[in-house]
């Protein structure tokens, strides 16, 4: 029964009291409505046991209208005062970016292909980790785990399962057949976002052992690029069991003392490398430094998170000017969006603070006994020559330098890629 307060009612509050509760009534309501709106705009993912359970990618519309209506409050600077990339997304690309994510991509197109792949989430070190796990009909595939990294993710692997797991139906045969399993790193996609310290490459590779025997295979191979590059040389370094060879699209070797008359494929290196850790390194020491403060800008401004990934595909890829060149305008979307809808600017950008505190953003990853493999592709972020890998892996058992493709090898160049799958493992599945 409501209660009724009359004048003469000495329980009844003051003025003063009666404001106070009015105005902390409606903040409640705000705060209330304001805390469903964000997890409206969002993908709710659900807790995570040591079962490895089925998980679907189910996005409310509400995050659909949600960002259009940021997209359409976009407020936009000036623009460049050069002609090309140099200052970083020129203004009239920014605009055809953002006027295609607001009124011509598809997200329910992606969302229904996506969810075309078995998805699973499972915990592991206190942390549910989302991963695809793709099976082939083959008895003998080999079961391989793919590690994506920064600002990549899943999306990059969809074109690549199909003929991995089945190729007899893209062209290859039964013996070329893979079991495919593509985790999220921490922070990232429908993976957990840590809450402390301590997830670097080393601890990630220790959570991919405990997956791959989680999901019952005995003897398998890794694969990596990016972040995923410095996972799979992690995993290399720790020679798990089961572990039989491992294969990297960026290796991580890098002399300790430069030689005094360099080759002409050394001095491309070194001037590549010196490319990226200068005017190409703004992103990385803010990620590795101030990962929280860029996250705020990024969660909050969906063309900023657009953006802050798009420069990275022009960067990076293989193309002739413009990213949408080497990656379509709508794969490109599919994995910014994923970025967005999960809310993960912050959390994935940690990777890099993570590492660096721990020394482990380095173009070196040291010398590596396990039997290591590797596809150079001409516009990597940097190519370092064979000679390199020699004289850090002396099991090196496969190397091919490939004519097109960048950073994103699988997304640019699946097909290629596939191929590299098939022919850099064909050698390790015997046995």
């Amino acid at each position: 029964m409501q209660k009724r307060f009359s004048s003469s009612d000495s329980n009844a509050p003051s003025r003063r009291e009666f404001v106070l509760l009015a105005a902390g009534a409606v903040s409640a309501t705000v705060a209330g409505a304001l805390a469903a709106d964000a997890q409206a705009a969002s993908i709710v993912v659900p807790p995570a046991t040591e079962a490895v359970s089925p998980f679907s990618i189910s996005l409310p519309k509400t995050a659909i209208d949600d960002l259009r209506r940021r997209l359409d409050s976009t407020r936009y600077p000036e623009r460049e005062t050069v002609g090309d990339w140099t200052q970083g997304v020129p203004l009239d690309k920014a605009r055809a970016l953002i006027e295609h994510w607001r009124n011509r991509y598809d997200w329910r197109r992606f969302e229904a292909r996506a969810n075309s792949f078995p998805h699973f989430r499972t915990r592991i070190d206190g942390l549910g980790i989302h991963f695809i796990h793709a099976r082939s009909s083959h008895t003998n595939a080999m079961p391989i785990v793919f590690t994506h990294g920064w600002p990549g993710s899943f999306v990059e692997f969809l074109e690549v399962i199909g003929p991995l797991t089945e190729p007899t139906r893209f062209g290859g045969n039964a013996d070329d057949a893979f079991h495919v399993v593509v985790p999220s790193l921490p922070g990232f996609a429908f993976s957990d976002k840590p809450s402390e310290t301590g997830w670097e490459v080393e601890r990630i590779a220790k959570a991919w052992v405990t997956l791959m025997q989680r999901l019952g295979y005995e003897r398998w191979v890794a694969q990596g690029g990016d972040w995923g590059s410095g996972v799979t040389h992690a995993l290399a370094r720790l020679r798990p069991p089961g572990l039989i060879a491992a294969h990297v699209n960026w290796p991580f070797v890098f002399p300790s003392k430069l030689p005094e008359n360099p080759t002409p494929a050394e001095k491309r290196a070194f001037e590549r490398a010196a490319w990226f850790q200068g005017e190409q390194s703004g992103y990385f020491r803010e990620q590795a430094t101030r990962p929280q403060t860029i996250g705020y800008a990024l969660a909050d401004s969906a063309a900023g998170q657009a953006l802050w990934i798009y420069e990275k595909f022009q960067a990076w890829t293989d193309n002739r000017g413009n990213p949408e060149d080497a990656i379509s305008i709508d794969a490109m979307l599919d994995d910014i969006s994923l970025y967005w809808f999960t809310n993960t600017a912050a959390s994935s950008a940690r990777i890099y603070w993570e590492n660096t505190q721990s020394g482990r953003a380095s173009l070196s990853a040291g010398r590596i006994e396990l039997p290591m493999a590797a596809s150079i592709f001409p516009r990597e972020i940097f190519c370092p020559p064979k000679e390199w890998a020699e004289a850090l892996w002396p099991n090196l058992f496969y190397w091919n330098e490939l004519d097109k493709g960048g950073h994103f090898a699988a997304f640019e160049q699946p097909k290629l890629f596939v191929e590299e799958m098939r022919n850099a493992f064909k050698s390790r599945r015997r046995g």
